[in-house]
């Protein structure tokens, strides 16, 4: 089914993102940073230079001002995962684009965004999201990584894990405590910046997936940190900074489960197609068939849900409930297309050799990160019944 969404314009970005994939993003970049456990800094720098990155910085700032149309950020997310190779480099992009920028372009201080935004859109400075502790996950109102006031700044205290980017990030926006109580003003979000000391970066995680994008734990030990480094400069906001914002998370969740979607039915149109058995192609049983077609069938539904979703980001009217459906009823769906897709594979769907395989490895964490899909469903919940 046809999209109607991109204009010429769009498809003139098209056509440059594949150019880049044909010219950064090979084979052998891709089994390197699954080697390293991270995105290569100077592919992250020719990404931004092409203008893959840093689509969500303002112009004035040097980026595209693209924070509000995720059209864009959508084409980086389908070409690079289409491409079979690119889905580490996606992650990254995504972690600067959608998660660190958003919060300076949104409600940092002019001072902030002087600072830190000219150098986030050239990826001179990546940028990372710290929510989730050792002990406390979707319950953002659960951390308790402190930030004690003292002069001139605040002294942080805590951890963080399953942080990406964590370990190549140079600064990191970190959720912390500044108040008493669990209430929304006791949160506020604070800029603790590489090289700051008792700021560790820990180690990086071993993960099912996405080996090529790292994921680390944090730890903050008296760390010094100056007052210019709080959000917004203003305590108590953070809570609602991070509830303004999630609606693009989700939403880049949801955008990244369909892309993924979409690749795996390709993929497996054309090994079924080549694949014979019992004389014939794979694709040419009913079985096959019949699964086919309910997989490109999920898959447009999967698009028409997530461009209504993008034309209400870009009017500012998409809603928490609204990108919690987007978030869970899309990876639901892109889990179960992959499923069948590495069962259409057969032996070979078990072979990380293939892109279906590691698609479907990086793609598990989709309905556990950006709130879990329980959370989601609770969230939507609460919205359909009006009760809490």
């Amino acid at each position: 089914m046809e999209r109607d969404i991109y204009e010429e314009i769009h498809d003139d970005f098209r056509e440059l993102v594949k150019e880049f994939i044909k010219r950064y993003v090979t084979q052998e970049k891709m089994e390197q940073w699954e080697a390293d456990g991270e995105v290569d800094r100077a592919t992250m720098l020719a990404a931004a230079e092409q203008g893959l990155v840093g689509l969500s910085v303002p112009e004035e700032f040097g980026g595209a001002g693209m924070l509000e149309d995720y059209r864009f950020r959508s084409i980086v997310n389908e070409e690079l995962i289409k491409s079979g190779t690119g889905a580490s480099l996606a992650g990254a992009a995504g972690i600067q684009d959608d998660l660190a920028v958003p919060y300076l372009a949104r409600f940092g201080t002019d001072a902030q965004k002087q600072k830190w935004l000219p150098k986030m859109a050239t990826c001179e400075v990546l940028g990372a999201l710290a929510m989730t502790e050792p002990g406390t996950g979707s319950d953002l109102r659960g951390v308790t990584t402190t930030a004690k006031k003292t002069d001139g700044g605040y002294i942080v205290n805590g951890a963080k894990t399953f942080i990406s980017s964590g370990k190549t990030a140079d600064m990191v926006v970190t959720f912390v405590k500044t108040g008493e109580g669990n209430r929304p003003d006791a949160f506020s979000l604070i800029i603790i910046e590489s090289g700051m000391e008792g700021f560790d970066h820990g180690r990086k995680l071993n993960k099912m997936g996405a080996h090529g994008h790292d994921t680390a734990e944090l730890s903050f030990v008296d760390v010094f940190v100056p007052d210019e480094n709080l959000i917004g400069g203003v305590e108590g906001h953070g809570f609602v900074q991070l509830m303004e914002n999630l609606p693009l998370e989700r939403l880049s969740i949801g955008v990244v489960a369909a892309a993924i979607s979409e690749a795996a039915l390709g993929w497996t149109l054309e090994y079924t197609k080549s694949r014979e058995a019992f004389g014939k192609p794979v694709a040419d049983f009913q079985n096959s068939r019949f699964r086919l077609a309910e997989m490109a069938t999920t898959v447009d539904v999967m698009w028409a849900f997530i461009d209504r979703a993008m034309r209400l980001f870009q009017k500012g009217e998409l809603s928490a409930d609204e990108a919690a459906k987007v978030k869970f009823w899309c990876t639901e769906r892109e889990w179960e297309i992959l499923d069948q897709g590495v069962q259409l594979h057969g032996g070979y769907g078990y072979i990380t050799e293939y892109p279906i395989t590691r698609a479907f490895l990086d793609a598990r964490v989709h309905r556990i990160y950006g709130g879990t899909n329980e959370v989601m469903r609770e969230i939507v919940a609460r919205a359909v019944t009006g009760r809490k």
